[in-house]
């Protein structure tokens, strides 16, 4: 490629890239995942005259984002919040991926024609939801953190089933094999991809806490690298990688690690980044003029059977043995949006050139375009109806940890949120543990060393020194003072681990 070409290329890539970033106001606004509006710009971009038609290409690039978009799922999920409902997710992301790809693939090949093989596919492609969508729009709906965990966690597990069923079926592996054989290949590459991310996580968590790295900017890159060592190591070994990045995104997320804050920043902006450049690639593989009207009525009748018969059908089964409450339930289905994962996977057919590959593309895209603009902008509505928000709780608090060097001691960078009950708190009402202090409190222009009598307010920034032994403890007093106000002590109590001092 010559100079003028690159410089050209450059242009072009930094005009788009702007131009999306501006583009999140938008679709923030509108309550709309982004990827709408970057398909849009990928149209446009393909009726301007760029040409895009690699399969292979948008199949590798593809996958490429979707790693970076798992990985910076997992980091910015806080294990607390997805425990509780981790068993649900695990359900929806195996039991309730069979249960949609068996209604999906008896529609495709009863009413819409297609022969096994596309109906097959058709329900495989359909039955994830999208990391990207779910990650991006309801982080801005306030939801019980048993419904967000639900959701996040099944949107984090269920692309590695239905990548491998994908590949099974176009490559034709699947026809050549008795079902209970490919069931036990799925669940064993799941179960050893999730171990080896698993494996992979702690282990960058153990090297990177006791590493002090010359720069605070190199432990987000060294953090992203672990998470695609172990989508590496996964496929090396011959097991899911996609569950493998997420579960090792998910343990480096939550283990002790220092600049945490910084991380998560860091790569929720590279998973912008993988979004963008997603999405414009899928917009520019589509071509508008290629959709007729078979694929736009056949998209939208999947569509609605996907929404209202699959999806509600393959939560109740699962939510069902372990007790969910109904509301949460018809929450959890209505929120399964469709995205950047299903018209992904449809470039695996494209790719192995099976035969119908490219109606079925066509046909996802109709889906995937028309039921998020259907479902995106009322799920904030929904959550408040069905009484599983959480608009006007009290917020906690940002806290940022940085290893002092030479001493075991920590400094925490504790921001006081908007609606957080540390407003209006004495220093002396903290009430941290023996050992721990507040040192410094940023107060918008102005600094200075608060005495026991200093009230903390909204905006107010922190700096509390902390043994290194005592930092949860300090850091589990704070937020149980940010939710409950000065009277936590009371409120929530906390079982101290052996050897430190029982808090108030």
């Amino acid at each position: 490629m010559q100079g003028d070409q690159i410089d050209v290329l450059l242009l072009v890539g930094a005009a788009v890239l702007l131009a999306a970033i501006l583009a999140v106001r938008v679709s923030v606004r509108a309550g709309l995942p982004s990827l709408l509006v970057y398909l849009g710009i990928g149209f446009l971009l393909g009726e301007s005259g760029i040409a895009f038609d690699d399969a292979d290409l948008a199949y590798a690039l593809g996958f490429g984002a979707l790693v970076v978009i798992l990985a910076e799922g997992g980091l910015t999920t806080r294990w607390s919040e997805v425990r509780p409902a981790f068993g649900l997710g695990i359900a929806l992301s195996t039991v309730g991926v069979s249960v949609t790809v068996t209604v999906m693939a008896l529609f495709g090949y009863l009413v819409l024609g297609l022969d096994w093989q596309l109906a097959v596919l058709l329900g495989g492609v359909l039955a994830p939801t999208d990391s990207a969508a779910v990650f991006s729009v309801l982080r801005r709906v306030p939801l019980r953190s048993s419904v967000r965990g639900a959701l996040e966690s099944e949107s984090g597990l269920n692309d590695a089933p239905t990548l491998l069923l994908v590949v099974l079926v176009s490559t034709g592996e699947a026809a050549e094999n008795p079902w209970w054989l490919l069931l036990v290949v799925i669940v064993a590459e799941l179960a050893g991809g999730a171990a080896l991310g698993a494996a992979v996580g702690y282990a960058g968590g153990w090297l990177l806490g006791r590493s002090a790295l010359p720069s605070s900017g190199l432990y987000p890159l060294a953090v992203l690298a672990f998470c695609v060592l172990g989508y590496g190591v996964a496929a090396a070994a011959h097991t899911s990688g996609f569950a493998a990045v997420y579960v090792a995104a998910l343990v480096l997320g939550n283990v002790d690690l220092p600049h945490r804050a910084a991380t998560r920043s860091f790569a929720e902006g590279v998973g912008w980044l993988a979004q963008i450049g997603l999405f414009v690639m899928l917009g520019l593989l589509a071509s508008p003029s290629r959709i007729d009207l078979w694929h736009v009525g056949a998209g939208l009748l999947a569509g609605a059977v996907l929404t209202f018969v699959a999806r509600p059908l393959s939560v109740a089964v699962c939510a069902a043995p372990l007790r969910v409450p109904w509301r949460e339930q018809v929450f959890v289905t209505w929120a399964g949006l469709r995205g950047a994962v299903p018209i992904v996977l449809t470039t695996v057919p494209l790719a192995e050139e099976v035969s119908g590959a490219t109606d079925l593309f066509d046909l996802v895209l109709v889906l995937t375009v028309t039921y998020t603009l259907l479902q995106g902008p009322t799920l904030a509505w929904a959550a408040d109806r069905l009484g599983v928000s959480t608009r006007g709780d009290p917020r906690g608090v940002d806290v940022e940890a940085a290893p002092l060097e030479g001493i075991a001691a920590d400094l925490l960078h504790v921001r006081v949120l908007a609606g957080s009950r540390l407003h209006g708190v004495e220093v002396t009402e903290l009430r941290l543990p023996a050992g721990a202090s507040v040192a410094l409190v940023v107060r918008g222009p102005d600094s200075f060393v608060p005495d026991l009598r200093t009230r903390l307010t909204h905006g107010d920034e922190i700096l509390v020194v902390t043994p290194r032994t005592l930092r949860e403890d300090t850091e589990a007093r704070l937020r149980a003072v940010a939710r409950h106000g000065r009277l936590a002590g009371w409120a929530v109590r906390r079982t101290p681990r052996p050897q430190r001092r029982r808090l108030p």
